[in-house]
């Protein structure tokens, strides 16, 4: 027997329906890429994807078809997802952060008919034109004023223009809610970047549990700075979030700097943000260097890689601020874990709390969790076994577009997220590395994440990064880099002292190199891969001291 309700299709145009709807006249407010500050509304910007809709269809855009977007958080970045995905088109979000080469190689891949983009990205867009062999059309988002910019490739489109010609007048959904909505390519550490292609209904069941009270728990009285990228992993989801409670949403464009970002967290009253921890510690060192405060600021969430303990503890001990760490990936839509505190941790005196709001947290509704040795055997939850971190979950991928890997699924159903991770009796998991940067020592397992987030608390570190480094004895031996902030110097001796008593013994760096510079990924993760080719020839002064007793 089936039940007697309506068949609603869970389609993420009803998103921004909702929003004109109920919240038409609350603002999303744009640092613009030609600089001016612009506002506009969720019905302003219904009306203006309903047009682009229009556009689309008349350049050719078919159900499926993939539209890509190169562009900055920005109010018409939302108009052009929104438009896409309406008509039932896949929106292909490109990251500007990665090397032309593999830009080129996901547009080709993804087959990529359209492409919107700021203007800051033409240079490149120009650049590499003859080698995206499928898209017909690059739609530049800016109006005719701005178009000069665009004069190195020939027939580039107004976004503006485009919006003006064409009619509101336009219907959105009536496909089923499994269609295809977005598209997003892993990083691409080992190997191509592989596509993750999610639904409308993973799509709006991720903006579901995202709303949850335990998890972002955003609320109409919320004004939203997604600082995090709307092409990195769909902006965490805020980009339906936000609208889906008609939030206000402030979009901070290409400037991400502390003060930038500072500027807009006071001047627009924003209560929410989330982002990189790389971002946190830029915003925190210009209010230590300037005095700032932070009047409004309530909660950020913070992932993308381990969030160090300096940061949560300036931003509740200095500023109030409350901080989530959360954990997803690509893969997960991208929401997988986020570190709120349940009742038995909440009982806990504040300063054992800490322990626990470093670690990524708990699963939500719709997330199930294992983990498993090589082999794949369970491992126990308590909180010390390292295990294969698996999940599963109806915004969970479960192949990659396609086919590309093959099959990704265990017996099970899991997929393995490539992370090294303990989960304790509380649930809350712990990601202890990636598998291909866990350092096995001797037989057992060193988190460079771990001696990481110790080490950038040291007064003098801007940002520290862990590697193994071969040892004849023990396999591979920790080694710890460290960028010192501007100005100051240090020893070896220093940071060994520093991390003294807060690791295990035999989990002590072999040695402290200090560098200029610590290479990000494109998603803002240390680049790991890039530091092990820039140290293939680094020998740990440990290392010949052993060959010499040999």
């Amino acid at each position: 027997m089936l039940g007697l309700m309506q068949n609603w299709p869970l389609t993420v145009d009803k998103i921004l329906d909702h929003a004109k709807a109920w919240h038409g006249e609350t603002e999303i407010v744009t640092r613009s890429v030609e600089g001016p500050i612009v506002r506009t509304t969720y019905a302003q910007v219904h009306e203006r994807a309903k047009r682009m809709s229009n556009a689309l269809k008349g350049l050719g855009v078919k159900p499926g078809d993939r539209v890509a977007t190169l562009a900055w958080n920005t109010a018409r970045h939302i108009e052009a997802w929104y438009a896409i995905m309406g008509i039932g088109a896949v929106c292909h979000t490109l990251n500007p952060r990665l090397f032309p080469d593999q830009l080129c190689y996901i547009v080709n891949h993804a087959e990529d008919q359209i492409i919107f983009t700021d203007l800051t990205f033409l240079p490149v867009l120009a650049e590499h034109r003859a080698k995206l062999t499928s898209v017909k059309h690059i739609v530049v988002l800016t109006d005719e004023a701005h178009m000069d910019a665009a004069a190195a490739i020939p027939g580039a489109l107004c976004f503006e223009t485009l919006v003006v010609q064409n009619s509101a007048d336009c219907e959105w959904g009536g496909f089923d809610e499994n269609t295809a909505a977005g598209l997003c390519y892993t990083s691409g550490t080992t190997g191509n970047p592989k596509g993750v292609l999610y639904s409308h209904r993973s799509n709006f069941l991720h903006t579901l549990v995202t709303l949850n009270a335990d998890v972002m728990a955003l609320r109409a009285q919320d004004v939203v700075l997604p600082v995090v990228p709307m092409f990195h992993a769909n902006a965490w989801g805020i980009a339906f979030s936000a609208p889906a409670v008609g939030a206000k949403l402030v979009m901070p464009g290409p400037k991400l700097d502390g003060a930038s970002v500072h500027e807009l967290l006071e001047s627009e009253g924003v209560t929410f943000s989330a982002a990189v921890p790389t971002v946190w510690q830029m915003l925190l060192t210009h209010l230590r260097d300037t005095g700032g405060k932070l009047s409004t600021l309530k909660r950020v969430v913070i992932g993308g890689s381990a969030v160090p303990e300096s940061i949560v503890r300036a931003f509740k001990g200095d500023y109030g601020v409350e901080v989530t760490h959360a954990w997803g990936m690509t893969e997960t839509s991208p929401l997988g874990t986020q570190a709120t505190p349940n009742a038995a941790i909440a009982a806990m005196p504040a300063e054992e709390q800490i322990r626990y709001r470093l670690k990524q947290g708990r699963a939500p509704l719709g997330i199930e969790m294992k983990l498993t040795d090589d082999a794949g055997a369970r491992l126990p939850h308590d909180g010390t076994t390292f295990g294969r971190l698996k999940v599963k979950g109806p915004f969970v991928v479960r192949e990659y577009f396609k086919g590309e890997g093959g099959e990704i699924l265990d017996s099970e159903g899991f997929f393995d997220t490539g992370d090294v991770a303990t989960i304790d009796e509380h649930g809350f998991m712990q990601i202890t590395d990636r598998a291909k940067d866990v350092i096995k020592s001797g037989g057992e397992w060193i988190s460079s994440i771990e001696i990481e987030n110790l080490a950038v608390g040291h007064p003098k570190a801007a940002i520290a990064a862990v590697i193994g480094a071969a040892h004849p004895k023990w396999d591979e031996r920790p080694v710890l880099l460290v960028k010192l902030k501007d100005g100051e110097t240090a020893t070896k001796q220093e940071f060994l002292d520093f991390l003294e008593g807060k690791i295990a013994k035999w989990w002590t760096p072999d040695d402290v190199v200090f560098v200029d510079d610590i290479p990000l990924g494109a998603t803002g993760k240390i680049d790991k891969k890039l530091i092990r080719e820039r140290m293939k020839d680094y020998v740990l002064p440990t290392a010949e001291k052993a060959k010499e007793r040999a």
